[in-house]
């Protein structure tokens, strides 16, 4: 678990519950899980995703519209972060890889493109999956 002593409650709520998950949570889906803890209009979940978004302690899934914990032990300023997600029994891997990091930015200096965000998904099968489908 991450040091949540400058979030927000309802922040720390939200983080607490996608770590706990075990995988990617809607935004829907958190809503459902808050409700416990007072949370009632898809807003709430929206800001504290937002803020933990910005903050690099949570990933958005685009290819899902879902959102994870960051797990990763890098550096989002200067890392391109990319997520191995199986199609079978959903498990998500956090990866970087500095090699297409720095080819990325190598493209870019190259072609004068300034990225703001750059985050890669790779769609399959994990290794526990693609062993039974053997």
């Amino acid at each position: 678990m991450s040091d949540k002593s400058d979030l927000t409650r309802n922040q720390s709520l939200v983080l607490g519950r996608l770590e706990s998950a075990g995988g990617p949570l809607s935004a829907y889906a958190l809503l459902d899980r808050l409700r416990e803890d007072g949370f009632r209009a898809p807003l709430q979940v929206y800001r504290a995703l937002d803020a933990l978004v910005r903050s690099g302690r949570v990933h958005r899934l685009e290819s899902l519209n879902s959102f994870v914990a960051c797990h990763g032990h890098h550096d989002h300023a200067h890392a391109i972060t990319g997520f191995a997600i199986c199609e079978t029994c959903g498990k998500v891997e956090e990866f970087t890889d500095a090699i297409v990091t720095e080819r990325l930015a190598g493209w870019g200096a190259a072609s004068g493109f300034k990225p703001a965000n750059a985050i890669i998904e790779l769609r399959g099968l994990c290794a526990a999956c693609a062993a039974k489908a053997a």
